[in-house]
Order: structure tokens, then sequence, then C-alpha cells
């Protein structure tokens, strides 16, 4: 690749679109406006079918799945020949998608936001957003998403991420899960969430979201592995609480933990409105070092909590805070 210095001031315009999961409805109104914007399109093949009807008179660059360095120099070169690129991602581009690849081969070649090239990111419903939305309600509370490809990434590193997130409880989204080639992935994935979550733990399985072919399965964590899953499916595992009810798969957020929501919503006793849970953190302290202070040790404590032992002793010595006022906009 060539210096960037030697790029003219006026030169084009990358813009990293995220087209969500691919409908024009589902589309926000900057993604069509970028496209419509753009000189050139450039896209893995399927993506580029997605937007065919907004692409009519365009340049088209299609390339393939694994060709995603690729894509990133080609719009470089046209945005360096003064052209307005749209590189199409689904989803959001930032989300697995163009946006990394190509700042990386931009700043391999020297660029800076005042070279003359602009780059723009357009984001978009990733896969999570869109196959939650079609489930219920899944990712109400605390989640993240792993992929499961291990071409780029070492298997170990998935391992390890897999084997914490099971073990914090966050509800996951799987991007990924599995190919014609890589089908034992989800199998060790599964593998490992049972070591920490129930058998019966809600699953569920989305396969091109609001496409043509939609498919929606919803299992449990110990039968997903035999349920179909490709390239073009998201699972989605639950966290301790997720349920389904009326086909529906709904996290809850934790407000039966302030609120008795079998008496109208009043508040439970020793909770407060607006005002941080008993067992929060300035609770959680208070209450740890009552623990301490009859008899139980860090690493009694450690266990009890499911915490590293080291932070039990550095939480041990935290300083007592008064808790702070509230106003009417919220929590101090």
């Amino acid at each position: 690749m060539n210096d960037m210095a030697n790029t003219a001031v006026q030169a084009g315009k990358i813009m990293l679109v995220g087209i969500g999961p691919g409908s024009v409805e589902h589309m926000t109104g900057r993604a069509r406006a970028a496209i419509a914007e753009a000189d050139t399109i450039i896209g893995y093949v399927t993506y580029i079918k997605l937007v065919a009807d907004l692409i009519e008179g365009k340049e088209v660059i299609r390339k393939s799945m694994t060709e995603e360095l690729d894509r990133a120099i080609e719009a470089l070169d046209r945005a360096r020949a003064g052209k307005k690129v749209a590189l199409v991602s689904s989803g959001d581009a930032g989300v697995y998608g163009m946006a990394g690849p190509t700042y990386e081969v931009l700043f391999q070649a020297g660029w800076t936001p005042d070279c003359g090239i602009e780059v723009e990111i357009v984001p978009g419903a990733s896969a999570l957003n869109s196959c939650a939305a079609l489930v219920g309600a899944p990712l109400t509370h605390d989640f993240c998403a792993i992929s499961l490809s291990d071409l780029l990434t070492p298997w170990p590193v998935i391992a390890r991420r897999l084997d914490a997130v099971a073990y914090a409880d966050f509800v996951v989204a799987l991007y990924n899960p599995k190919s014609g080639r890589r089908t034992q992935q989800i199998v060790q994935a599964q593998q490992l969430f049972l070591r920490h979550r129930r058998p019966d733990t809600p699953v569920a399985i989305v396969k091109s979201a609001y496409r043509r072919r939609e498919h929606i399965v919803f299992t449990t964590l110990d039968q997903m592995a035999e349920a179909d899953i490709g390239m073009l499916s998201t699972v989605l595992i639950g966290n301790s609480q997720t349920f389904v009810r009326e086909g529906r798969m709904v996290t809850p957020r934790g407000y039966a933990n302030k609120y008795d929501l079998d008496e109208g919503g009043s508040t439970r006793e020793g909770e407060k409105a607006g005002r941080s849970l008993s067992t929060g953190l300035l609770g959680w302290l208070q209450g740890l070092q009552a623990e301490h202070q009859a008899g139980a040790t860090p690493d009694e404590l450690a266990r009890r909590h499911r915490l590293p032992a080291d932070y039990i002793v550095q939480a041990l010595r935290a300083p007592a805070e008064a808790p702070a006022a509230v106003t009417e906009e919220g929590e101090a």
C-alpha cells in the first residue's frame, strides 16, 4: 500500500454501513442515505444481494466470505481516487463487521483523520438485537457476545471466555456458532456452559432473522447442540433467571428484588425506591464486614460469595461510605 501522505486533500470517503438484518425497513435512514450517496458499493456477495434494490447504476465490487482485508483495501483504493465508497456489513459494521479490518488497513497505510479521506461508521442493528426482538426480551439484563469462529482466534482464548461468562451468569449471544467445517465448537461451548448452568436453561436459536428463510427454535442448554444450527444462526443462551412463557424468552431486569410485584409494585421491606439495593455495593460491604467480624475468614467469604479471595480482602479494607443523597433526577 502507498504512503497516505500523497493523498489529495479532497480525496474520497469510506462509509462503513451496517445494514441491520438486511431488509430495507430495518435499515436506518442514514444507512440508506449513505448507500445512495456512494459511487462504489463493496461487500460480501450475500450482503450485496440484500441491498440490490438500492445500488442500481453504481459500481459494485463483490467479495467472498474470507476476503475482509481485500474489501478494505479496495475501499481505500477507491477513496484515494476520490470516490465515495459504501462498505456494507450485515448487522453493525463495528460488531464482528468491517470497521475493525478497515481501520487496520487504514492505519497500516498511514491514514490520519486529516489526510483527506473521511471515514464514517453508520451503525445498524446487530444480530443479537434482531434475534432478541424476535424471541422476546432476553437481553434486558447484562449480556455479552462471543464468536465461536476459530479462524482467527485460538480456541483456548474462546474457551476461557465461554467458561468465564457461563460462570458469571451472563446472557450470551453466540455468533458464528457452526459451519460445514466447524461442527464441534458448539458442542464444546455447550459442555463449558453445563459446568455452570442448569441443563434446562432456556436457549433460543434464530436463523436468518427478518429474512426470507427466518427460523426460530426454543430449546434448552442440554439439547441445543442437537438443533439445526449454521452460520446464519445466532444462539441466545439465558442466565439463571431467564424464562420462556407464551413463546417469549424473557430475562428479568431485577425489579422483583426491590418491589413486590404481587402487591402492586410496593417497595419491599428494607428497600428504598430510587436507592441501591440493600445488597448493592454499600449494603454488601456492610454485610461482608459483619460476616468477617463474626469469624468468617476471607477464604470462606470468597467461597460463599463466589469471588476471588484477594478481592474479598480489598473489600474488607474499603472505607465505609455514607449513602449519597437522592435528587429528583435520580441517584446522586
